[in-house]
């Protein structure tokens, strides 16, 4: 064989590399930190050999550190810490580690990790899955998702009255600052009919996360993962956490659960990816917004909802923190199109002491003909008419400007609307099985 001096040379070179591999380790891929700022870090000698969103080992003066590469240039790569780093100076090594990704596992249920998918209740290490899941997968191919069939009921009355809840739905909950949205998604949270729920908490108060699992939550922990990601957390972990969570929630849906997903809140994932967005250069246009950020809320809702078909589903509800109650916000009106209903929390109702403070009128669910009966429709439109003819002459009665003497309509109306507010209100420890148009019926002729 003539060539066979040649194979001979080859494997030895093979022999020579591998037997170094063995003595040495796997060989990395390296660069150079040639500036450092509170916001970004930039590597020089990586940007031929590394894509968006690759994950950057530092070797800091305190241990590693991590990072995700946020803009590819000629001669160097924008990488945005994933933690709030002062040890990181010129010169640094900085080595490639690859994609960012969880090994969930059904053992994980019960749990409470953080953004990197690390856990941080104290019960010791968690079991890895075989399979990997990157934290920014696609979404499932729209024709071959099953279709939303199945009601489910919250055990919130205002909810499975007004706007009732299908199973594979996306639905929002806008407020406020201080109006009780928390409270909303605690007791959503406690109840219903899933196989598990996985809760994320992103930028919210350290006390407010133990209060949350513990008062919230309850017993219903054990079937459930919760991702947590505090306010004083890096831009990047708190940009991660919601899609750690919703990879958790995929992992469970390709097992045929029923999974609930509650994100709190959307608009905090959208100011830190604002932030990571403005680090990576990207000029603002829509209040301080840059475009990455609609495009980031729309891959993340869009994971949501039904799996293939013969999977489960993921029923999310994601709260949407309305600044300066300006519902027409461009987080807002992004998010609002996005999603299969939205529910609106009024400040006026919650002062007034009416809780859960769910403005009727303002609020709507797209799937609701999917979970209401001919009959509960019809009676849900004629109660929406009473209530809009209430709200509409409620200034001017109270000034004495308007009589409903000789108006059947409006008599009915101030005759049945307050019975049914009455109805409305719900306690949070109040959550309960029954039938609210029963409940409704009954507070109706109660006064008869």
């Amino acid at each position: 064989m003539p060539n066979a001096p040649h194979l001979n040379a080859l494997d030895q070179v093979v022999a020579s590399l591998s037997s170094l591999e063995t003595e040495i380790g796997p060989v990395k891929l390296s660069g150079r930190v040639t500036q450092v700022s509170s916001e970004a870090i930039r590597v020089s000698g990586l940007s031929r050999i590394v894509c968006l969103g690759d994950l950057v080992q530092f070797e800091g003066r305190s241990g590693l550190r991590q990072g995700e590469i946020i803009r590819l240039d000629q001669k160097d790569v924008v990488v945005k810490p994933l933690e709030r780093v002062t040890d990181i100076g010129i010169g640094s090594v900085a080595s490639v580690t690859g994609g960012l990704a969880i090994h969930p596992d059904m053992s994980w249920r019960g749990r409470i990790i953080n953004a990197l998918g690390d856990p941080i209740d104290g019960a010791g290490p968690l079991t890895h899955g075989v399979e990997a899941f990157l934290l920014d997968r696609a979404p499932p191919p729209a024709m071959n998702r099953a279709k939303i069939s199945d009601g489910v009921k919250t055990g919130v009355r205002v909810i499975d009255l007004f706007t009732p809840l299908c199973v594979g739905q996306r639905l929002g909950v806008f407020a406020g600052s201080g109006v009780g949205k928390s409270t909303l998604l605690g007791m959503l949270a406690g109840f219903g009919d899933f196989d598990t729920v996985v809760v994320c908490l992103v930028g919210e108060r350290g006390r407010e996360v133990r209060e949350f699992i513990e008062d919230s939550l309850g017993e219903t922990l054990a079937s459930s993962v919760v991702v947590a990601s505090t306010g004083d957390e890096s831009a990047m972990q708190r940009r991660l956490a919601p899609k750690t969570a919703m990879s958790v929630a995929e992992f469970y849906r390709s097992h045929g659960h029923k999974v609930l997903l509650i994100l709190d809140s959307a608009t905090r994932f959208a100011h830190a990816a604002r932030d990571v967005a403005l680090a990576a250069g990207e000029p603002p246009v829509a209040r301080g917004y840059p475009p990455s950020v609609f495009a980031d809320l729309a891959r993340l809702i869009e994971r949501a909802g039904p799996g293939n078909c013969g999977e489960g589903s993921i029923t999310g509800i994601f709260s949407v923190l309305v600044d300066g109650d300006d519902h027409n916000d461009p987080v807002s009106d992004t998010i609002r199109g996005l999603l299969d209903g939205h529910i609106v929390l009024d400040r006026q109702i919650a002062e007034s002491g009416r809780y859960p403070p769910v403005n009727v009128l303002k609020s709507t669910s797209r799937l609701a003909t999917r979970a209401w009966t001919p009959e509960q429709q019809e009676l849900i439109h004629r109660i929406k008419g009473l209530i809009s003819q209430y709200e509409d002459t409620k200034d001017l009665r109270m000034m004495g400007g308007f009589q409903s003497a000789g108006d059947e309509q409006l008599e009915k109306a101030c005759r049945l609307v307050p019975k049914i507010y009455e109805a409305m209100r719900q306690r949070a420890d109040q959550v309960l099985p029954s039938d609210p148009f029963a409940e409704l019926a009954q507070a109706l002729s109660a006064d008869a």
